[in-house]
C-alpha cells in the first residue's frame, strides 16, 4: 500500500552572522561624503522629525534651527532664548517643537510659524530633555533640579511631577512608543527609574552603574537602551533585568538613536565613533569615525541622512546612497539569468526519489508529540544561535492548536529557559508576533 510522505517543514534560514555583518555593513557603507555646518557653539541635540522630507532641529546655543535634509540649509531659526537651548524634539506630526533651555522655561513651538505657543514654568535649574508623549497632548521635562515634570498642552498645567527620586541631575529622559502614561529619567546619580502617570509612582528602578547620558526605547517599548559610562545597555522593562552590554566604547557614550526601522541600535561617544549594532544579535555591524567628540546623533526614518553634532559645534550631514542598491538587484537579476543552463537534448537520467532526510522536531510534529517538539528547539544551541528554527516549531504549533499541550506541564527551569528566548527575541519586528502570541499563552496558563 502506497502512503503519502509526511510534507518536511521548510523553515526560512536567518542570515549567518557573518553574512549578515556584509549586508549590515555595506548598507551603511555607502555614505556620501558629510557637508560641514559651523554652529556656534557644542552641538547639544538633533531630532529629525518622523514626517517627510525629515527636517531636522539642531540644539544649540541660545537657538534651535531646523534644516532642510536636500538643500542643508536653515529653513527656521527659533531664537525664543536667552540663554541656551537643550534637547529640542519634533511631535510626531512635524508640526509642533518643544525645547528646554538653561532659562528653567520649557518652550512650545509651531514649527511651520516659528511662534511661540506655550512657556509651561515650573523647573528651578535647566531642562536639558524634552519629549512628546506617544498621545501628543502632553510634554515630559527632565531637569538638573533632579525632578520630571509631565505637561498638560491645552491647560499649559503640570499633570505630573515626580521628585526625590535623583538626588542628582537628570540628563537623560525618553517617553514609552507604546503609552502614553510610560516615561523614563536618568540622572547622574547612576539610576534610571520609570514612572506610570496613572499610578503616580516609579514602577521600575535599575542601576545603570555610571552617570546616565542617554536613553531610549525600541519599538516594541518592552526593552530600553541606556547610555552611560563607556557601556550601552539593554534592559526588559517588564521584567527590570539587564539583558546584554555593548562596551565597544573606551570614551563616554553620550547619544542614542534608532535606525532601519528600530532594528539597529546607534550609538555616539567623545571617542569620536558612531557605532551601529544590530538588535537581534546586539553584534557590532558598522562602525563611522568622526573627526572629534560626538555629542548628539539622530537617523531619519527613511535611513538616508546621518546626522551628527560634534563638541566643537559642528554638524556632520551624511546621505546614504541608495542607489547602489537597486545596482546590485540588477547584477543578482542577470546572475540568475546566467546561471539557467539548457539540455540541449541529451537524455537525463532521473533518479528514484528517496525519502527526505526528517528533522528530530519534523519527526516529533508527524508524530503528534508537540512536548517532544518544542523541547527539541528550546535548547541554547537552536534557540540562541537559530532563533528563527525555534520560532517555526512555535508558528507550526499555533497552526496546529497544539501550542497549549506543548507548553502546559513544564517546570520552572524549562519555563524561565522559554521566557528569556521571548524575552531577548520579541523586539524583532519578524518574530514579534509569534512571540507576542506565545507569552500571553505562557502567562495564561502559569
Amino acid at each position: 500500500k502506497i502512503m503519502t510522505s509526511f510534507k518536511k517543514s521548510f523553515v526560512k534560514p536567518f542570515a549567518r552572522p557573518s553574512e549578515l555583518y556584509t549586508v549590515e555593513d555595506s548598507y551603511w557603507k555607502k555614505l556620501t561624503s558629510p557637508v560641514l555646518v559651523k554652529e556656534f557653539g557644542p552641538i547639544d541635540y538633533v531630532n529629525f522629525s518622523r514626517r517627510a522630507p525629515y527636517h531636522f532641529a539642531i540644539s544649540c546655543s541660545a537657538r534651535v534651527q531646523v534644516y532642510n535634509p536636500v538643500t542643508k540649509v536653515v529653513t527656521k531659526n527659533l531664537n525664543k532664548f536667552k540663554e541656551a537651548a537643550y534637547g529640542a524634539t519634533f511631535r510626531a506630526d512635524g508640526h509642533l517643537l518643544c525645547a528646554g533651555g538653561e532659562e528653567s522655561v520649557v518652550r512650545l513651538f509651531e514649527v511651520n510659524t516659528k511662534s511661540m505657543l506655550r512657556q509651561f514654568r515650573g523647573h528651578k535649574a535647566a531642562v536639558h530633555r524634552t519629549f512628546f508623549t506617544r498621545d501628543g497632548h502632553h510634554i515630559a521635562s527632565f531637569s538638573d533640579d533632579k525632578t520630571v515634570s509631565l505637561w498638560d498642552i491645552s491647560s499649559q498645567q503640570i499633570s505630573g511631577h515626580y521628585e526625590g527620586y535623583h538626588n542628582d541631575y537628570i540628563r537623560a529622559g525618553c517617553v514609552s512608543p507604546v503609552s502614553e502614561n510610560i516615561v523614563v529619567s536618568g540622572g547622574y546619580d547612576k539610576q534610571i527609574n520609570m514612572f506610570d502617570s496613572r499610578t503616580k509612582s516609579v514602577t521600575m528602578s535599575v542601576d545603570h552603574e555610571s552617570p546616565v547620558e542617554s536613553l531610549i526605547f525600541l519599538p516594541s517599548g518592552s526593552l530600553l537602551i541606556s547610555a552611560g559610562g563607556t557601556e550601552v545597555r539593554i534592559w526588559d522593562v517588564l521584567a527590570g533585568k539587564l539583558l546584554a552590554k555593548l562596551t565597544q566604547n573606551h570614551k563616554t557614550v553620550t547619544a542614542l538613536c534608532l535606525a532601519k526601522q528600530g532594528t539597529a541600535i546607534v550609538t555616539a561617544s567623545l571617542d569620536k565613533h558612531v557605532k551601529i549594532y544590530n538588535v537581534s544579535t546586539f553584534q557590532l555591524s558598522h562602525d563611522i569615525t568622526y573627526p572629534s567628540a560626538v555629542l548628539s546623533i539622530d537617523i531619519s526614518r527613511d535611513d538616508k541622512t546621518i546626522v551628527a553634532g560634534t563638541v566643537d559645534g559642528i554638524v556632520n550631514i551624511t546621505k546614504r546612497d541608495t542607489s547602489v542598491k537597486h545596482n546590485n538587484e540588477n547584477k543578482k537579476r542577470q546572475a540568475r539569468a546566467a546561471a539557467i543552463v539548457q539540455s540541449d537534448g541529451i537524455d537525463m537520467t532521473v533518479p528514484i526519489m528517496q525519502p527526505d532526510q526528517m528533522s528530530k522536531f519534523d519527526s516529533a510534529l508527524r508524530k503528534f508529540n508537540y512536548s517532544q517538539a518544542l523541547d527539541l528547539v528550546l535548547v541554547h544551541a537552536v534557540a540562541f544561535k537559530k532563533p528563527h528554527i525555534t520560532v517555526y516549531v512555535f508558528d507550526e504549533l499555533c497552526r496546529r492548536n497544539g501550542l497549549v499541550q506543548a507548553i502546559s506541564g513544564r517546570n520552572s527551569k524549562q519555563l524561565a529557559f522559554l521566557l528569556n528566548f521571548i524575552v531577548r527575541y520579541i523586539g524583532v519586528r519578524k518574530l514579534s508576533k509569534t512571540l507576542t502570541h506565545v507569552a500571553s499563552t505562557v502567562i495564561g496558563e502559569s
